[in-house]
């Protein structure tokens, strides 16, 4: 009787536990990259705006880091368009950047 009970629990939590699992499926996806001049050399403290009609807010913006490196998580599917925004330096726009959930979409 106890091995019946014991494995009429196991299959109950199995049960359970499958629905949770299929809900924690990725929905979002992820905008990055390194900026770089046109010698190369990294650039930090590049303004970088990801903007789209799917953010609710938007656009988002965040600043390249030391090794010329962004990263903008948590995107919703959609199409973007990523600028980048230096004093001194051009500004840059990629457009039409196609972002479907849990893809990375590399923008340099």
């Amino acid at each position: 009787m106890r091995h019946a009970v014991l494995a009429w629990l196991v299959v109950v939590a199995v049960a359970i536990a499958s629905p949770l699992g299929a809900q924690t499926q990725i929905t979002t996806g992820v905008i990055q990259g390194t900026v770089t001049d046109s010698t190369g050399a990294v650039v930090p403290g590049v303004t970088v705006e990801v903007s789209s009609p799917a953010l609710i807010e938007g656009a988002r913006t965040v600043v390249t880091d030391g090794a010329g490196k962004y990263n903008v998580v948590s995107l919703v599917p959609g199409t973007y368009t990523v600028t980048f925004t230096l004093a001194g330096f051009s500004v840059v726009k990629r457009e039409g950047v196609a972002l479907n959930a849990g893809f990375t979409a590399p923008v340099n």
